[in-house]
C-alpha cells in the first residue's frame, strides 16, 4: 500500500469545479488512488496564486470546494483527524486523507486561524511556499531570513494541538531555526538529495540527518527537475538512486513517498508547475505509474518490509506520533 505525502488534489479540484466540473474526488482522484494501491495520503490546499492580493480569498475558496466534495465522497474517504482514523480507514476500505495546507500566507499575523484550519480538520502544515511571509521564508525569499517570532509561536501551537510540521519549501536559515526549538517529528513532504541534485528545493545531506533526528520523515518527490540537472537523467532508476542515498545518510525508517503528480494539472496549463515545460519522468507520470518505483526498488534488493516502511509506514508512524 502506498501513502503519498503530498497531492495538491484540493487545488485541482477548485479548479476543475470553477471550470463547471463536479465529483472530481470521486470520479478521479479516488479512482486514481485505487489503481495504483494506494491508501491514501495528505491532500494539500496550495495557494496556487501567491503573486495576488488576496490569499486568503483564495483559501476559502478552496476549502468551500473542498468540503463539498468531501461532504459528498464519505463512502470513499476517511479524513485523518486522530490516530485510531488510520485503523477505520483500513477496516472501511477508505482512502485515508490527511487534510493538509502548502503554505499560510493567507493567515498573515492572525494565529487564531490555526485552531479555525484545526477544526475544519487539517493535521499537516507548512509555514510557507515558496514565499516569503509573516512565519518564515520559502526557498525564493531573502536567505537571512529566518522563522519569525510569530512562526515560533505557530509551530509551538501546532505540536501542542497536534499537526505536522512540513519543511519542503522553507529556505536554509528558517530549517536550521525550525530545528532548534521543534519537540516532536518534522517532515519535508515531497523533498530529494541536493548531493545528486543541485536546485534549492532539495535538501543538503545535513538537512536529510537533522530531520531523522528528530524521528521524521522526507519523501522523495517525483518532479523530474529536482531528480537530476541533466533531463537525459530524469529516469526511474535515478529517483531510486535518491532513496538510496536517503537510506544511506538517514536510515530506512526515514525515507517515504511523496510524489507531488501535476498531471491533472496539464490541460489547465499551470505554469507554477513548470519553469520550463519539463517533462515528467517516462512512466512515471501519475500515482497509477507508482507501481514501476516499486519494481525498481525490489530489483535492488530492497526488502518486503523495508519497502513497506517507504511505500506507507514511516509516514503513517510519524503522523500517529503528532496527532
Amino acid at each position: 500500500m502506498i501513502f503519498n505525502a503530498h497531492d495538491d488534489v484540493w487545488t485541482n479540484i477548485t479548479r476543475k469545479r470553477q471550470m463547471g466540473r463536479k465529483d472530481i474526488l470521486r470520479n478521479y482522484h479516488c479512482q486514481e488512488y485505487k489503481k495504483a494501491s494506494a491508501g491514501g495520503g495528505i491532500f494539500v490546499i496550495w495557494q496556487d496564486r501567491v503573486d495576488k492580493k488576496d490569499p486568503k480569498k483564495r483559501a476559502i475558496e478552496i476549502i468551500k470546494n473542498m468540503s463539498i466534495e468531501v461532504a459528498e465522497t464519505k463512502d470513499l474517504i476517511q479524513i485523518i483527524r486522530r490516530k485510531d482514523d488510520f485503523n477505520k480507514a483500513r477496516e472501511e476500505g477508505k482512502l485515508a486523507v490527511v487534510i493538509g495546507v502548502e503554505g499560510l500566507s493567507f493567515i498573515d499575523n492572525d494565529l487564531e486561524l490555526i485552531p479555525v484550519l484545526y477544526m475544519l480538520g487539517v493535521r499537516h502544515c507548512t509555514l510557507t511556499w515558496n514565499e516569503e511571509n509573516a512565519l518564515a521564508a520559502g526557498i525564493n525569499g531573502s536567505p537571512k531570513m529566518g522563522l519569525s517570532k510569530l512562526g515560533e509561536e505557530c509551530i509551538h501551537y501546532m505540536e501542542k494541538i497536534g499537526m505536522v510540521l512540513d519543511v519542503s519549501h522553507i529556505n536554509e536559515k528558517s530549517f536550521w531555526d525550525i530545528c532548534e526549538i521543534v519537540k516532536k517529528p518534522i517532515i519535508a513532504s515531497h523533498s530529494n538529495c541536493r548531493k545528486l541534485c543541485d536546485v534549492t528545493r532539495n535538501l543538503y545531506d545535513d538537512q536529510l540527518k537533522a530531520i531523522a533526528n528528530t524521528d521524521g520523515v522526507v519523501g522523495l518527490n517525483a518532479y523530474s527537475e529536482f531528480v537530476d540537472m541533466d533531463e537525459k537523467n530524469r529516469t526511474i532508476d535515478r529517483l531510486c538512486d535518491h532513496i538510496d542515498h536517503m537510506v544511506e545518510v538517514m536510515g530506512i525508517d526515514h525515507v517515504g513517498l511523496g510524489f507531488d503528480f501535476f498531471n491533472y494539472f496539464e490541460e489547465e496549463n499551470v505554469e507554477e508547475f513548470k519553469s520550463d515545460n519539463t517533462p515528467p519522468i517516462e512512466n512515471f507520470e501519475d500515482i497509477t505509474k507508482a507501481q514501476n518505483l516499486i519494481n525498481c526498488l525490489v530489483k535492488r534488493g530492497y526488502s518486503r518490509e523495508d519497502i513497506e516502511k517507504i511505500e506507507h509506514k514511516n509516514f503513517i508512524r510519524v503522523i500517529r506520533k503528532c496527532l
